[in-house]
Protein backbone atom coordinates (compact mmCIF):
# COMPACT_ATOMS: atom_id res chain seq x y z
CA UNK A 1 0.00 0.00 0.00
CA UNK A 2 1.24 3.55 -0.86
CA UNK A 3 2.65 5.87 2.12
CA UNK A 4 -0.21 8.45 2.51
CA UNK A 5 1.44 11.86 2.32
CA UNK A 6 -1.70 13.31 3.91
CA UNK A 7 -5.25 12.35 4.83
CA UNK A 8 -7.60 11.99 2.25
CA UNK A 9 -9.43 14.99 3.60
CA UNK A 10 -6.58 17.07 3.14
CA UNK A 11 -4.79 17.44 -0.10
CA UNK A 12 -1.56 18.28 -0.46
CA UNK A 13 -0.80 21.69 -0.91
CA UNK A 14 1.11 23.17 -3.57
CA UNK A 15 2.82 25.51 -1.13
CA UNK A 16 3.47 25.76 2.57
CA UNK A 17 3.52 29.27 3.15
CA UNK A 18 0.38 32.11 2.80
CA UNK A 19 3.25 34.08 0.70
CA UNK A 20 4.04 31.21 -1.62
CA UNK A 21 0.48 31.79 -2.83
CA UNK A 22 -1.38 28.87 -0.32
CA UNK A 23 -3.86 29.58 1.72
CA UNK A 24 -2.99 28.36 4.91
CA UNK A 25 0.15 28.88 7.42
CA UNK A 26 2.06 25.55 7.66
CA UNK A 27 1.10 26.19 11.56
CA UNK A 28 -2.58 25.62 10.39
CA UNK A 29 -2.23 23.49 8.28
CA UNK A 30 -0.28 20.98 10.95
CA UNK A 31 -3.31 21.75 12.98
CA UNK A 32 -6.04 20.31 10.10
CA UNK A 33 -3.67 17.42 9.66
CA UNK A 34 -3.34 16.69 14.19
CA UNK A 35 -7.37 17.06 13.99
CA UNK A 36 -7.61 14.17 10.79
CA UNK A 37 -5.18 11.74 12.77
CA UNK A 38 -7.33 12.56 15.69
CA UNK A 39 -11.01 12.04 14.40
CA UNK A 40 -9.38 8.64 12.75
CA UNK A 41 -7.95 7.74 15.86
CA UNK A 42 -11.85 8.09 17.47
CA UNK A 43 -13.15 5.99 14.82
CA UNK A 44 -10.62 3.80 15.25
CA UNK A 45 -11.13 3.49 18.89
CA UNK A 46 -14.68 3.44 19.02
CA UNK A 47 -15.33 -0.18 18.55
CA UNK A 48 -12.92 -1.73 20.74
CA UNK A 49 -14.15 0.69 23.42
CA UNK A 50 -17.56 -0.15 23.08
CA UNK A 51 -16.62 -3.64 23.04
CA UNK A 52 -14.01 -3.90 26.08
CA UNK A 53 -16.12 -1.11 28.22
CA UNK A 54 -19.76 -1.03 26.95
CA UNK A 55 -19.23 2.87 26.99
CA UNK A 56 -19.35 5.55 24.14
CA UNK A 57 -16.20 7.28 23.15
CA UNK A 58 -16.57 10.31 25.53
CA UNK A 59 -17.24 8.30 28.07
CA UNK A 60 -14.27 6.28 27.64
CA UNK A 61 -12.68 10.25 27.45
CA UNK A 62 -13.51 10.56 31.39
CA UNK A 63 -11.88 7.23 32.23
CA UNK A 64 -8.66 8.06 30.49
CA UNK A 65 -8.63 11.30 32.59
CA UNK A 66 -9.03 9.28 36.01
CA UNK A 67 -6.39 6.51 34.63
CA UNK A 68 -3.95 8.73 34.21
CA UNK A 69 -4.14 10.49 38.11
CA UNK A 70 -1.63 9.23 40.27
CA UNK A 71 -2.40 6.20 42.28
CA UNK A 72 -6.07 5.91 43.15
CA UNK A 73 -6.51 9.92 42.49
CA UNK A 74 -10.00 11.09 41.24
CA UNK A 75 -11.07 14.48 39.52
CA UNK A 76 -13.41 16.75 40.34
CA UNK A 77 -16.08 16.91 38.42
CA UNK A 78 -15.59 20.75 36.94
CA UNK A 79 -11.28 20.03 36.39
CA UNK A 80 -12.92 17.05 34.15
CA UNK A 81 -15.22 19.14 32.04
CA UNK A 82 -12.52 22.05 31.55
CA UNK A 83 -10.18 19.22 30.57
CA UNK A 84 -12.43 17.68 28.22
CA UNK A 85 -14.15 21.00 27.07
CA UNK A 86 -17.38 19.87 28.40
CA UNK A 87 -20.38 21.37 29.62
CA UNK A 88 -20.90 20.18 33.47
CA UNK A 89 -24.64 18.98 32.51
CA UNK A 90 -23.38 16.80 29.78
CA UNK A 91 -20.66 15.06 32.17
CA UNK A 92 -23.47 14.95 34.49
CA UNK A 93 -24.89 12.22 32.37
CA UNK A 94 -21.74 10.56 31.34
CA UNK A 95 -20.87 10.25 34.81
CA UNK A 96 -24.25 8.43 35.65
CA UNK A 97 -23.51 6.34 33.34
CA UNK A 98 -19.71 5.60 33.92
CA UNK A 99 -21.10 4.95 37.67
CA UNK A 100 -24.17 3.21 36.46
CA UNK A 101 -21.53 0.54 34.73
CA UNK A 102 -19.62 0.26 37.66
CA UNK A 103 -16.83 1.97 36.48
CA UNK A 104 -16.36 4.89 38.64
CA UNK A 105 -17.10 6.05 42.07
CA UNK A 106 -18.61 9.25 43.08
CA UNK A 107 -17.92 10.88 46.51
CA UNK A 108 -18.61 14.69 48.18
CA UNK A 109 -15.34 16.47 48.08
CA UNK A 110 -14.63 16.98 51.98
CA UNK A 111 -15.21 20.58 53.22
CA UNK A 112 -17.12 21.44 49.72
CA UNK A 113 -20.93 20.88 50.07
CA UNK A 114 -21.23 21.75 46.02
CA UNK A 115 -17.47 19.75 45.29
CA UNK A 116 -18.12 16.24 43.60
CA UNK A 117 -14.61 13.84 43.08
CA UNK A 118 -14.76 10.79 40.86
CA UNK A 119 -12.29 8.28 40.48
CA UNK A 120 -11.94 4.55 38.67
CA UNK A 121 -13.10 1.45 40.53
CA UNK A 122 -10.92 -1.49 40.37
CA UNK A 123 -13.19 -3.40 37.75
CA UNK A 124 -12.48 -0.11 35.05
CA UNK A 125 -8.66 -0.17 36.32
CA UNK A 126 -9.02 -4.07 35.45
CA UNK A 127 -10.73 -3.13 31.81
CA UNK A 128 -8.17 -0.91 31.11
CA UNK A 129 -4.90 -3.26 31.60
CA UNK A 130 -6.84 -5.84 29.75
CA UNK A 131 -7.54 -3.37 26.90
CA UNK A 132 -4.68 -1.74 26.49
CA UNK A 133 -3.44 -3.52 23.66
CA UNK A 134 -6.23 -2.96 21.22
CA UNK A 135 -6.00 0.31 22.48
CA UNK A 136 -3.01 0.96 21.73
CA UNK A 137 -3.35 -1.07 18.12
CA UNK A 138 -6.45 1.01 17.48
CA UNK A 139 -4.30 3.66 17.73
CA UNK A 140 -1.29 3.12 16.02
CA UNK A 141 -3.33 1.84 12.87
CA UNK A 142 -5.55 5.05 12.45
CA UNK A 143 -2.05 6.33 12.32
CA UNK A 144 -0.87 4.28 9.49
CA UNK A 145 -3.85 5.06 7.26
CA UNK A 146 -4.00 8.87 7.99
CA UNK A 147 -0.21 10.46 8.12
CA UNK A 148 3.12 9.44 6.44
CA UNK A 149 5.80 7.61 8.17
CA UNK A 150 7.55 11.15 8.32
CA UNK A 151 4.31 12.92 10.11
CA UNK A 152 3.17 9.94 12.25
CA UNK A 153 7.38 9.69 13.51
CA UNK A 154 7.14 13.27 14.68
CA UNK A 155 3.67 13.06 16.26
CA UNK A 156 4.65 10.38 18.02
CA UNK A 157 7.08 11.86 19.58
CA UNK A 158 4.58 13.79 21.56
CA UNK A 159 3.62 9.63 22.66
CA UNK A 160 4.81 7.83 25.06
CA UNK A 161 7.17 5.13 23.75
CA UNK A 162 6.19 1.42 23.95
CA UNK A 163 8.73 -1.04 25.45
CA UNK A 164 10.90 -2.25 22.53
CA UNK A 165 9.81 -5.51 21.13
CA UNK A 166 12.11 -8.61 21.74
CA UNK A 167 10.23 -10.63 18.29
CA UNK A 168 12.56 -10.99 15.58
CA UNK A 169 11.24 -11.14 12.53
Amino acid sequence: MPEPSAPADLPPSSSSSPEAGGLLPPELRAWMLLLAATGAIEQQLRPVVKNAFGVSHDEFLVLCLLADQPGTGGLRMTQIAELLGRPKTRLTYQVACLQHAGLITKQSVCGDKRGVEVALTDKARRLLTEASAPLANAVTDALDHTISTAQRDAMCGFLPHPPASTDTE
